[in-house]
């Protein structure tokens, strides 16, 4: 058989083809992929059809095997990449467990932090970081609200330079 012949005889299945395809798929769409795929393997594939050989038996079978073969595919993409629907609990404990002990050091290193910080850097800090506006942290304090505003950029630079470490794990990570 010519490759013209087979072309011809592969036109003349493909409205088989595409009712086989719409059982697996149940969609119109990806029922016209997977017979596209299949006359794409079919006519890749020519020289491997052993004339006397059924045709129609033969382009089923890609079918059948294109049809598994994406449908594992998918499913161990969607296994590696879990959707925020299907988190499980063992997943989602894992995460948990993981995060508690991760968040424990670094709020204890915070923590650290913030101790060494004198009080007069503290306690704007503090405010500020509870939300409190700058005007509001001065009225309390009875103090100006340009010294707030410098003891708020001194504690910052001094929390900075001791949790230095974070901040070159947070670039490690984002690169």
């Amino acid at each position: 058989m010519t490759q013209l012949q087979f072309n011809h005889q592969l036109h003349d299945y493909s409205g088989s083809l595409q009712s086989f395809a719409l059982n697996f798929t149940k969609d119109i769409e990806d029922a016209n992929d997977l017979v596209q795929d299949t006359l794409l393997k079919a006519v890749t594939y020519y020289s491997k059809f052993k004339e006397g050989t059924n045709l129609k038996g033969w382009l089923f079978t890609i079918m059948r095997n294109t049809f598994i073969n994406n449908y594992r595919r998918m499913v161990k993409t969607n296994t590696l990449i879990t959707q925020s629907e299907d988190i499980s609990s063992a997943n989602l404990h894992y995460s948990a467990t993981r995060n508690a002990v991760e968040s424990k050091f670094v709020m204890g290193d915070i923590h650290k932090a913030l101790a060494t910080l004198q009080p007069e850097y503290y306690v704007p800090f503090i405010k500020y970081f509870e939300g409190y506006k700058y005007h509001e942290i001065a009225d309390e304090l009875a103090i100006p609200i340009g010294t707030v505003k410098t003891r708020i950029h001194v504690a910052r630079g001094i929390l900075k330079k001791y949790l230095k470490t974070y901040a070159k794990d947070l670039a490690s990570t984002e690169a």
